[in-house]
């Protein structure tokens, strides 16, 4: 009796190079042989697997030992010495057997404990594909073994059938895969794999008739292939949307604070484009308050002007003239208040003269010209105001009493014209048309990622641009932006944008689930109308244990694909181990 200091042993093999040597497999993953005069401990122990070891197998003619774990991998190890492991072979399924095929070194079969119902034949040397597969069974196998003839082998099954299996029958996978694969990065790169034809048309010295042909085995373990990878120049622009999307701030501050972020994100990208329009951004919907200034109205200060300007034309003091000489200048005091004014407007005022400066230390001449040496001129029209200037006001200011005194200077060359001062006559700068047309030109040149971000910063502020942009040209500047994002794999970034999106049609992209269709279990069509209703066979989905139709949830075991109502498959589970149909599947819950 031999005690293993592991769990429960899966599989016992003895080794054909030694009668008096064994190995066992456990439960937790390890590997141990056994000498039968030692039965106090083994003689050598490793751990082989990450989970628990179903099968283990010796090698007919090397000191190989295969084993077949939970992990889905069949491992083959070298354990002449040290332990080391020599070839790994990765399946789609939980390996409950293996076998090696006798006079084929390279050769192992194996058969899976669940969902896989094929018995597969590997070469060690190529484990990415089995060079021969063998599918007469309905259910998984449970045995293998090799006859006298390696081309004989049988199997046995939960279908309740023994199969004898010859290899002029097998289906080689390797013949009917595609040997061509292409595949293109996020960055434009394209990578191109392809098989290499192998020319067995050398020059030998051996004559044919003692030349060894190249059998099936030889030619799948010769199979080559070329890779070719085709690079891009390195792009900035891919750069420059991934590092922006990461950096940029689009909410949770105050719009200057964003702008100001953004703007020195993409200037040090060297995108001095995109940085001016986030400055300009900031500069149109921001207002400065520093010190305490406030901006006047507008009427206010156009008033202002007015009176100014007529009370220092006419003199009506000549206190106020010497007020302006000591610094107390009205005019002064009116460019300190209107400082911060953050609107532009522009008006034309012509400059006229009722009649010529008089300047002291000038000899006095007769400059006077007929009038008939010039046309009438037309009364001036006010663009901002709409007003005129006509002879009447222009007299009224220049026939006021000249003052003369001395030590007074001489305003009576002077004059004034009278405009419409109010805010219907100015002309505003439209900002909403020039900030539009820039996020245009971006998105025309493919970076919507500046027009995107640019509307989703501005908030509420945005359905100013609405005159200019309408909803269906910004939506399509959403879903580009978005289909870039997902491109690079941008997944929280692209949430952002979605939850933060004013068009209903992107922000429900959240909302929408994810749907997996059902298989019918007779014939693995999807069912996509009704999900308890085949078209196909015309059969419904029933439970396993009450055996009625289910139209709610549906839950089935991954190893026997047999299942039912939620409730009552996770009761039977609970107080049984098997599959409630008999297929002898031990079904877990989880």
């Amino acid at each position: 009796t031999f005690y293993s200091n592991t769990e429960s042993v899966r599989d016992v093999q003895f080794s054909p190079h030694s009668h008096i040597s064994f190995a066992s497999v456990s439960e937790n993953g390890n590997v141990q042989t056994w000498d039968v005069r030692r039965p106090d401990k083994p003689v050598l122990q490793f751990t082989a697997h990450s989970g628990p070891i179903f099968a283990c197998d010796w090698h007919p003619e090397n000191s190989w030992l295969a084993t077949a774990s939970r992990d889905k991998m069949i491992k083959v190890w070298d354990i002449s010495g040290r332990p080391s492991l020599e070839y790994t072979i990765n399946t789609i399924a939980s390996v409950g057997r293996v076998k090696w095929r006798p006079q084929h070194k390279y050769h192992i079969a194996s058969v899976a404990l669940v969902v896989d119902c094929s018995v597969n034949v590997w070469d060690v040397r190529r484990p990415y594909i089995p060079y021969a597969v063998f599918t007469p069974h309905k259910d998984v196998a449970t045995g293998i073994t090799w006859r006298s003839d390696p081309n004989l082998c049988l199997t046995t099954s939960r279908d309740c059938t023994l199969y004898q299996h010859v290899f002029k029958d097998a289906i080689y996978p390797a013949l009917h895969a595609n040997p061509q694969a292409l595949a293109i990065s996020p960055q434009g790169n394209v990578a191109f794999a392809c098989r290499v034809n192998i020319s067995h048309s050398k020059p030998s010295k051996i004559p044919g008739i003692f030349r060894r042909a190249t059998n099936n085995s030889e030619e799948f373990r010769q199979a080559q292939s070329v890779l070719t990878v085709y690079t891009r120049q390195a792009n900035k622009e891919v750069d420059w949307l991934i590092t922006c999307a990461k950096r940029y701030i689009l909410s949770g501050k105050p719009l200057a604070d964003i702008c100001l972020r953004n703007s020195s994100v993409a200037q040090s990208l060297g995108r001095l484009a995109v940085s001016l329009v986030w400055k300009t951004v900031q500069i149109m919907y921001t207002v400065p308050n520093e010190g305490g200034c406030t901006t006047p109205p507008i009427e206010e200060v156009n008033e202002r002007r007015v009176n100014i300007a007529a009370k220092t034309i006419s003199g009506e003091s000549g206190k106020e003239v010497g007020d302006n000489v000591q610094g107390d200048s009205p005019a002064l005091e009116l460019d300190t208040e209107t400082e911060v004014l953050g609107d532009l407007f522009f008006i034309d005022q012509p400059n006229q003269l009722s009649e010529p400066t008089k300047l002291d230390g000038l000899v006095s001449q007769d400059w006077t010209l007929p009038v008939e040496a010039f046309a009438p001129k037309a009364a001036t029209t006010n663009r901002a105001g709409g007003g005129t200037a006509s002879p009447s006001d222009q007299a009224s200011i220049t026939d006021t009493p000249d003052s003369n005194d001395e030590g007074q200077p001489e305003f009576s060359g002077l004059m004034v014209s009278k405009y419409g001062c109010g805010s219907a006559g100015v002309s505003w700068w439209d900002h909403c048309a020039t900030l539009a047309a820039a996020l245009r030109q971006h998105a025309e040149m493919g970076d919507v990622q500046t027009a995107v971000c640019v509307l989703v910063s501005l908030g509420d502020k945005r359905t100013q641009l609405l005159s200019h942009i309408d909803v269906v040209e910004q939506e399509a500047w959403l879903v580009s932006y978005l289909d870039l994002l997902s491109r690079h794999r941008l997944w929280v970034h692209s949430t952002e944008i979605i939850k933060l999106s004013w068009i209903s049609n992107i922000s429900e992209l959240n909302q929408q689930s994810t749907t997996v269709y059902t298989g019918c279990s007779q014939c693995n069509k999807p069912l996509n109308q009704t999900g308890w209703l085949c078209t196909k066979c015309d059969l419904q989905t029933v439970c396993s244990v009450c055996h009625q139709t289910v139209h709610g949830l549906y839950v089935w075991c991954q190893g026997c694909m047999h299942g039912g109502h939620i409730d009552h498959m996770k009761d039977w589970i609970t107080n049984n181990t098997y599959c409630p149909t008999g297929c002898g599947h031990p079904c877990e819950f989880s």
